[in-house]
């Protein structure tokens, strides 16, 4: 066997390493060449312009432009070598065929051949390389666009390599063993989430390579690592597809900048380039134009919060309701049927039947309500021009254009949208000043009416949509992305985290919206210890999660006399922290409010407080909300204030779930006065 020992892989790495930096030599002088190259054709290019003509020209700024492309995939590879020499692969398959030897096959982040175009790394995305996520030793087969390879696996082993130097090796005969895992899981968190390609398990790997599926929705539990997989999945199919798909052709919609910030290492670490990022706000605001201002996400779950009036809170039920999102199409087609009160148009002296003008509105059911006026009009002035038998004046032109809305009850879709509340009996359901912010249970309900009266179209680029979050998002702000974004789909999320449960969305709730979606529910949470996840299981009960073998100290709640005492051990916490060796610690709040307090109160140098206008997450010390903590994770968690005063009603407990849930290693729970109901067992 070849390499059969840790010396012989010791050797081996050392050659690779070799032929990586020769590698990086070549690339090195093949772009000072394309870089003379470019300087000589510009160069020559001044000095003869005014002997050139327009042909010349135009072939002189193609070959220069073509130069400059090869320049920079040349830096680009560079890039995928020296990372390559960091850490060339973490895992190997000695795999032979059906009636083959048996052949190592190292995997890596990316591909690698040596001069002889011998493959000495493959790219974990490489049809190949799935037999190191989806098998044990034994019969095994791999998936080719020219169909199915069937063999055996004889070997299966695991490296971990840093900074070039070969730390441990593993044979496995299971899937992707444990000890790995555990090893990677017990690391200290840093500043921003990374990358799992040497420990994606057998389930994760078929949602990442699932190339079939239209729209995937992806149902975890806290710490199951759906937000890497989806990015995964996306790095998978810009490999799988790069003929027809690029990063800039992907849109990523995440919760908030931070969020944002945080992810963004996966991708480049993967190789592949920056996603274009939006928050819902973003779309939102986009989308109307910036007509109207409106209450944020954030605000309207920070008013639940801190002032959670019934009224308010009954407006946002309804509106977060599939029976809210049906009554619309229902008032959509009642709108179509009888709003267009259709008159005989008198232009000069002829007539134009109303019959005539209502069957031209009809015929063009298909486009959206509000833009059918223009073609009407257009029918209505050939139709008189046939009859009078010369052109029309620009006097009777502009006649029939201005006429024929008039015969609409309203042209405006927020006279709709106030229109269709009295249309269902309910006019104190919509709350609307001109001085105010719009409240956010109406802001996708109005966009909604506007993209099926006016219809848009300026996001019909997008070939991906990666949606994070999704138990945020309700019904109706599916059903608007269902009708902006006509391309394929991934959404994730866990309903058990939603921070406003008035509005949550499950995976089933979703699938109503897109019934041909292909839903994969992930159990398995890596994140947090045992003893974690059964605390926070205290919380809010699932049945069906199954945490990691792996174990720390048990979280403690502590209570203390007064604030001042309460704030004095979280500062005892935060020195501990400093020398504990540990990267990450989160000081996470119910509120916006007692964040800013805690972060005055504690003030120190290495203490960051995020807010929602935060755009950046900072390794080290973090005070922040649960809201703006989801989908981080720290090394370790403080939860203060968790009394019966702070956490009382459904949308609290959320809160203290999300909070508890972002802990890795170890989590700290401080009150004072009564503890909330929520710990009680």
């Amino acid at each position: 066997m070849i390499n059969a020992t840790e010396q012989a892989e010791r050797e081996y790495l050392e050659e690779v390493k070799e032929k990586l930096v020769l590698a990086v030599r070549r690339v090195d002088d093949a772009v000072r060449q394309f870089s003379n190259e470019l300087r000589e054709k510009k160069s020559y290019i001044h000095e003869h312009q005014s002997g050139m003509d327009d042909a010349d020209m135009v072939a002189a700024e193609q070959s220069i432009n073509r130069m400059a492309y090869t320049g920079e995939g040349a830096v680009a590879r560079k890039r995928r070598i020296l990372k390559l020499v960091q850490s060339p692969y973490f895992g190997r398959v000695d795999f032979g065929a059906k009636g083959q030897e048996a052949a190592p096959v190292y995997i890596g982040v990316h591909s690698f051949m040596d001069e002889q175009r011998r493959n000495l790394i493959y790219d974990w995305r490489a049809p190949i390389s799935s037999l190191f996520y989806d098998f044990e030793l034994g019969d095994a087969s791999y998936t080719t666009p020219l169909g199915e390879v069937e063999g055996r696996i004889e070997l299966k082993r695991q490296y971990k390599i840093r900074d070039g130097r070969l730390e441990f090796l593993l044979d496995s005969d299971v899937n992707i063993h444990d000890d790995v895992l555990q090893r990677e899981l017990a690391k200290s968190s840093d500043d921003k989430m990374k990358t799992i390609v040497a420990t994606i398990q057998r389930d994760q790997n078929a949602v990442i390579r699932n190339e079939d599926a239209s729209v995937m929705v992806i149902q975890g539990v806290a710490g199951s690592g759906k937000t890497s997989i989806a990015l995964h999945r996306i790095a998978f199919l810009l490999y799988r597809f790069r003929d027809t798909i690029a990063a800039k052709d992907i849109l990523i919609i995440s919760p908030n900048k931070v969020f944002a910030d945080y992810i963004s290492n996966v991708l480049p670490e993967l190789g592949e380039e920056h996603i274009p990022e939006l928050g819902m706000e973003e779309l939102a605001a986009d989308l109307l134009d910036s007509r109207f201002t409106f209450q944020t996400f954030f605000e309207q779950v920070a008013t639940l919060l801190e002032r959670p009036d019934p009224a308010f809170v009954e407006r946002i039920q309804f509106k977060s309701s599939f029976d809210f999102l049906s009554k619309l199409n229902q008032y959509l087609l009642y709108v179509e049927n009888n709003y267009f009160s259709v008159a005989d148009l008198r232009v000069g002296r002829t007539v134009v039947p109303g019959a005539f003008i209502q069957q031209k509105f009809k015929a063009y059911h298909r486009v959206p309500l509000l833009k059918r006026f223009g073609q009407v009009a257009n029918d209505v002035r050939t139709y008189v021009r046939d009859k009078v038998e010369r052109k029309l004046t620009g006097g009777e032109k502009a006649a029939i254009g201005e006429n024929i809305p008039r015969m609409f009850r309203f042209s405006n879709v927020l006279d709709f949208y106030r229109d269709f509340y009295r249309w269902i009996g309910r006019p104190e359901l919509f709350k609307f000043d001109p001085n105010r912010p719009l409240e956010y249970a109406d802001v996708f309900a109005l966009i909604y009416l506007r993209v099926r009266m006016e219809g848009i179209t300026a996001y019909e680029h997008v070939r991906h949509l990666l949606v994070d979050e999704m138990q945020d998002y309700t019904p109706v702000q599916y059903a608007v992305l269902s009708r902006l974004f006509h391309c394929r789909k991934t959404i994730l999320g866990d309903v058990s985290q939603t921070v406003n449960p008035y509005s949550a969305s499950s995976a089933e709730t979703i699938e109503r919206v897109f019934p041909q979606a292909d839903v994969v529910k992930l159990y398995r949470s890596y994140r947090s210890t045992l003893e974690i996840t059964a605390f926070a299981q205290r919380i809010t009960p699932n049945p069906n999660i199954m945490p990691l073998e792996r174990h720390g100290p048990e979280p403690t709640v502590t209570h203390y006399a007064s604030n001042e005492e309460e704030l004095a051990a979280i500062r005892q916490l935060i020195a501990d922290f400093r020398t504990s060796g540990n990267h990450s610690m989160g000081i996470i709040c119910k509120t916006q409010r007692q964040a800013t307090y805690a972060h005055q109160a504690l003030q120190a140098p290495d203490v960051h407080l995020l807010t929602a206008e935060s755009t950046l997450f900072k390794e080290g010390i973090i005070i922040t909300t649960a809201h703006l903590a989801k989908g981080l994770e720290f090394d370790v968690v403080v939860v203060p204030f968790a009394s019966a005063r702070t956490y009382k009603t459904e949308v609290d407990k959320s809160m203290l779930y999300v909070a508890c849930t972002r802990a890795m290693h170890q989590l700290t729970l401080t009150y004072t006065g009564e503890v909330t109901a929520f710990l009680v067992a």
